[in-house]
């Protein structure tokens, strides 16, 4: 009977600790889905990245070990350790979106996009415009199919002929809602895991995504001894022309540049494989050519070995018309040598974009291990480019 109550009790302390073992992991699992539901749900159109630098400044403060900095256009610059080489770890805050342009009598208000929409991923989309009284409800007009010619009825609607109905009889009442040009417009597309996967749906993705890995990352370094200066960067305005980028770092004159950003993930029907080759599920990516960029060589192959040796699958991509902050990092401070690393992402520069938490969780696994293994000597490999014997 005693031999009973032991192992009753025994069996009672196992499986107190394997589920004290899985309340610690579920709350590591909701910090990391809160705050991509946070960053991925605030609205930061280029030039409004107010909400999401908010958010940023906040969970990266506690990492910092000096005050946090902005550049002139409000990138944010967080900064762990004052000696060693300078490494800049680069995401953009900013997501496709636009600007009231102008009210017409009638109480509809025409939009300027910012950013590269495609046209057919503009009308009959619901909107948040941030207007001087707060966020105002929006949604694209589009003609109805029974008035519409048979001819017209697959044709794309040009963005010129798109207008935001805001429910306003005329321009008075749009006023009212405290609407005026210049004010930021963003998609109205709430965060969700899609259908219990470990997929999540929502907006904005390029890049908070990025934004997120920076996060998770920083938190990590923050605690492990490493010989690097780290300038965690979340910059402005890359998606009318890597701006923010470009100031930051003028700011931080790196000596490494790694941009985290949303990769382009071909798996969809109808994708073709010279179009990309990431796959959603399949891990982190590199670009290894964008139409702003070639990485630097040396750190491609660095990737790669840091990559197999934490045994981290990596994807590598080649993407068209595609450009991101790497680009400004590779030209300044007389150049330097940069790479982009991807998280892939289903359906980016349109309302609803669906990223992968697997591929999340190993991107901050691949970006911590390779700041782990810079030092001095390998930054200078990566910066020589001095021809060996027999070149």
């Amino acid at each position: 009977m005693l031999k009973a109550i032991r192992l009753i009790g025994q069996s009672a302390c196992v499986a107190m600790l394997a589920l004290t073992v899985q309340t610690i992991d579920a709350k590591a699992a909701d910090r990391v889905e809160l705050l991509l539901e946070k960053l991925s749900n605030a609205a930061g159109p280029p030039g409004a990245e107010e909400a999401v630098r908010a958010i940023m400044v906040s969970e990266m403060k506690p990492y910092a070990s000096e005050p946090i900095r902005y550049d002139g256009l409000g990138s944010v610059i967080a900064q762990q350790g004052k000696t060693g080489p300078r490494i800049m770890i680069d995401a953009h805050m900013d997501e496709l979106g636009g600007m009231v342009r102008r009210v017409t009598p009638d109480g509809f208000v025409t939009m300027q996009m910012l950013g590269g929409w495609l046209d057919q991923a503009l009308v009959n989309q619901r909107w948040i415009i941030i207007g001087s009284k707060g966020p105002v409800h929006a949604v694209t007009g589009i003609r109805d199919i029974h008035i519409v010619p048979a001819d017209e009825r697959t044709k794309v609607y040009p963005r010129d002929g798109i207008f935001l109905d805001v429910g306003a009889k005329n321009a008075k009442e749009v006023a009212d809602l405290g609407l005026s040009p210049g004010d930021p417009v963003v998609p109205d597309s709430p965060f969700m895991v899609l259908n219990g996967s470990k997929n999540y749906l929502g907006k904005g993705w390029d890049d908070r995504i990025g934004c997120a890995v920076l996060v998770e990352a920083m938190r990590r370094t923050a605690t492990m001894a490493h010989p690097n200066q780290l300038f965690y960067v979340a910059t402005t305005q890359e998606e009318i022309g890597l701006r923010g980028a470009r100031t930051a770092t003028q700011t931080v004159k790196p000596d490494i540049g790694i941009a985290i950003e949303g990769g382009i993930s071909g798996d969809t029907p109808g994708s073709k494989p010279e179009e990309t080759q990431a796959r959603l599920g399949a891990g982190p990516g590199m670009f290894l050519y964008d139409s702003s960029t070639l990485p630097n060589r040396k750190l491609v192959a660095f990737t790669r070995k840091t990559a197999a040796a934490k045994n981290l699958p990596l994807q590598a991509d080649l993407v068209q018309g595609y450009g991101d902050d790497s680009a400004e990092m590779q030209l300044n401070n007389g150049g330097t040598p940069t790479i982009n690393l991807v998280v892939p992402v289903r359906y980016t520069h349109a309302h609803n974009g669906v990223v992968n938490r697997q591929d999340f969780d190993q991107m901050v696994e691949l970006v911590v291990a390779m700041l782990m293994q810079l030092d001095e000597k390998t930054v200078a490999h990566l910066r020589d480019f001095t021809p060996s014997a027999g070149q």
